[in-house]
C-alpha cells in the first residue's frame, strides 16, 4: 500500500509539472531562429553581418548591422519564407551612408548578387566597379562560357548602361575547386528567386509570386506576352538550388489605346 501511495504522488506531482509549463511554447520560434541561422543565405552571403535573429509566436524581428544595404532584404526574404514565420519586423542598420537607387556602389552590389545567385557563375566571385553606370569586370572564370554568361548577366542588370569585361580564363593547376553545395533549403532559394527577378531589368518591374517545395519553384502573376513568361523562367532556373520551375504566369497583353 505504501509502495502504490508513493508512486501515486510522484505520477500526481510530474502531472502538475507538465501541467505548469506550457507543452512546446517556445520550441517553433527557436526553431524559427535555428533555421535562420543556419540557412543558406545566413551562412554564406550575410556571414561577415551582425544579426540577430529573434522569434515570438513566429513574430520574427531582425536587428543588427549588414554591411552592404541589399544584406537587409536578403535577410528579409529569407526569413519571411521559413516555416512558420507570421510576420518579420526589420530592424537591420547599414552602417554607413546608404547608397542612392542606381548610384555606382548601388548598380556594383546589384551585379555582385545577380552572378552571385547563378549557378554556373557563383563560384568565380568577380571584382565589379561601376563608375557612372558602366560596369568594369575583373577576375578568373573556369572557361569561356562563364566569361561570356557574366558580361552577359551585368549588361541585364536594371541601371547598368555598359560593361567592359577585363575577366580572365583561369589556368587550370592541381586539384579542381571544389563547387558549392548542390542542397540548400527552400527558404534561401526563395529570397535569392526574389532578389534575382529584381536585379534584372527584364524582370525587375514584374509583380511576381514565389513558392518553394523542396527546390521546385512555382510562380505566379503576370507577363506581357509568353517571351517575357520564358525569360522568368529561364532566370530562375538559373538560380543556384532551383531543381525545377514551374511557371503559373498569366499573361495579360497591355490594352492599346
Amino acid at each position: 500500500m505504501k509502495t502504490n501511495y508513493q508512486r501515486i504522488l510522484m505520477v500526481s506531482a510530474i502531472a502538475l509539472l507538465a501541467a505548469s509549463i506550457p507543452a512546446r511554447a517556445f520550441e517553433p520560434d527557436d526553431q524559427i531562429e535555428s533555421s535562420a541561422r543556419n540557412s543558406y543565405v545566413f551562412k554564406t552571403f550575410l556571414k561577415d553581418d551582425a544579426i540577430k535573429t529573434q522569434s515570438k509566436d513566429g513574430v520574427v524581428t531582425l536587428s543588427g548591422t549588414v554591411k552592404h544595404e541589399s544584406h537587409k532584404d536578403l535577410a528579409l526574404q529569407t526569413v519571411a519564407h521559413l516555416p512558420g514565420v507570421k510576420s518579420v519586423d526589420n530592424q537591420l542598420e547599414f552602417k554607413g551612408i546608404s547608397p542612392g537607387v542606381n548610384s555606382d556602389e548601388f548598380l556594383s552590389m546589384k551585379v555582385i548578387l545577380a552572378i552571385w545567385f547563378n549557378r554556373e557563375l557563383g563560384d568565380s566571385k568577380p571584382q565589379v566597379d561601376v563608375k557612372n553606370g558602366v560596369a568594369l569586370l575583373q577576375g578568373e572564370v573556369k572557361n569561356e562560357s562563364q566569361l561570356e554568361r557574366t558580361a552577359e548577366y551585368a549588361r541585364d542588370v536594371e541601371g547598368i548602361k555598359g560593361v567592359i569585361n577585363e575577366m580572365t580564363v583561369a589556368r587550370i593547376t592541381g586539384e579542381p575547386a571544389k563547387t558549392r553545395q548542390e542542397k540548400i533549403d527552400d527558404a534561401s532559394v526563395t529570397a535569392q528567386v526574389m532578389m534575382a527577378l529584381l536585379t534584372h531589368r527584364s524582370t525587375s518591374s514584374l509583380k511576381i509570386s514565389v513558392a518553394t517545395n523542396d527546390g521546385i519553384i512555382t510562380l505566379g502573376g503576370e507577363a506581357q506576352n509568353a517571351a517575357e513568361k520564358d525569360l522568368v523562367t529561364k532566370f530562375v532556373s538559373d538560380i543556384f538550388g532551383v531543381k525545377g520551375t514551374i511557371n503559373n504566369m498569366s499573361i495579360n497583353a497591355p490594352k492599346s489605346n
